[in-house]
């Protein structure tokens, strides 16, 4: 009888092992089609005037869109931004339309640039189906948000090229922030 026990067991462990091993290939597999499925676009973001221009020279940031929704249930947006203003926090939004008066928008994350101007951050949010849904005249609509903006996040963080006197603008969460310092105007709009 013991040696039976130890021959089921034996069995039951090698079953086990064989299960193991063809799920971890279905996985593989899995995981090897979503990578496929899984297409990035990129979108450069200029800055929004040529004073900004003129203050930040060669200021950019990239932004690259994993769309993955579809895949892995969310896309991902990596930030990355160089010889931006030092050491200043930008707020990154999805638009309706990449330059004032933008439409609907939706916050979505930050940014914060080092003493040398480098930032990065990865955002994770369904951003190829992006939408604002509203109310007008009483009848619902949507309206698609396929454009990125980045705004100084501090009303102050623009006065080094706009000067003291530069406009107090709503995308903070505290409803105060500087101008829009950055848009993918140039940029092919998500899908």
């Amino acid at each position: 009888m013991h040696r039976f026990t130890l021959a089921v067991i034996a069995a039951l462990v090698a079953a086990l092992s064989v299960a193991a091993v063809a799920s971890a290939g279905t996985n593989k597999h899995k995981a090897h089609r979503a990578a496929k499925e899984i297409q990035t676009q990129h979108f450069r973001l200029d800055p929004s005037n040529a004073k900004l221009a003129g203050c930040t020279p060669g200021a950019r940031i990239d932004a690259y869109v994993d769309l993955a929704t579809d895949a892995v249930g969310f896309d991902q947006i990596r930030i990355r931004g160089r010889h931006l203003a030092p050491n200043r926090d930008y707020t990154i939004f999805l638009l309706e339309d990449a330059e004032a008066p933008f439409g609907a928008a939706e916050y979505i994350g930050d940014i914060s640039s080092d003493n040398e101007g480098n930032a990065r951050n990865t955002l994770r949010l369904i951003g190829e189906e992006a939408f604002s849904s509203t109310l007008v005249n009483g009848k619902r609509v949507r309206v698609d948000l396929n454009r990125l903006g980045a705004w100084f996040a501090d009303p102050a963080d623009d006065d080094f090229c706009l000067g003291k006197n530069s406009p107090v603008t709503p995308f903070d969460g505290d409803d105060e922030a500087g101008v829009q310092a950055f848009n993918s105007r140039n940029a092919a709009p998500l899908p």
